[in-house]
């Protein structure tokens, strides 16, 4: 399923690479993703995240940001952790992300005993730590639809996957 599959009137969970490719925007899976954030915007579909994957578009969009400020196509983090101060020429990755809750999109909290679940859940399933944390609170929230390119969840039962493209 893509993300124009995606009926109207439904709640759906976003992974970091949804809200990076929206925000960055990627070539080929930006212009879907800006798509699905109108419809959230319109509200057309409910849409959440967590603070989780807040923290990790974050990441992902202050390296591409370092990227292209200071032209490093390489070792992105490691040049970012040996000048720390480089980070204060940063600024879109941050506005990005205090934009996500101005969007519409419900920013869900993770409280200690999820991480754990997440754990049981991670061996159950196969899946990383990380993505076993987003099943873990998308089962707590009752949500079973997910906007993701991350195919690892394919195989999760209950899971409807929506991809970019």
């Amino acid at each position: 399923m893509i993300l124009r599959d995606l009926a109207d009137g439904a709640s759906v969970f976003l992974d970091a690479n949804i809200l990076v490719y929206h925000f960055a925007p990627h070539p080929s899976f930006g212009p879907s993703c800006h798509e699905l954030i109108l419809r959230v915007e319109n509200q057309a579909v409910t849409a959440y995240t967590s603070t989780a994957v807040l923290s990790s578009a974050a990441h992902h969009l202050m390296t591409f940001e370092a990227s292209v400020v200071f032209g490093w196509a390489t070792k992105v983090v490691d040049r970012l952790r040996q000048d720390p101060s480089a980070l204060k020429k940063l600024s879109k990755f941050h506005q990005s992300i205090a934009q996500v809750p101005k969007l519409g999109i419900q920013i869900l909290t993770i409280p200690e005993t999820m991480v754990e679940t997440a754990a049981m859940l991670s061996r159950d399933t196969g899946l990383l730590s990380e993505d076993a944390l987003i099943l873990a609170v998308m089962q707590r929230h009752g949500l079973t639809y997910l906007a993701s390119n991350d195919t690892d969840f394919d195989h999760v039962p209950g899971i409807t996957r929506y991809a970019p493209v």
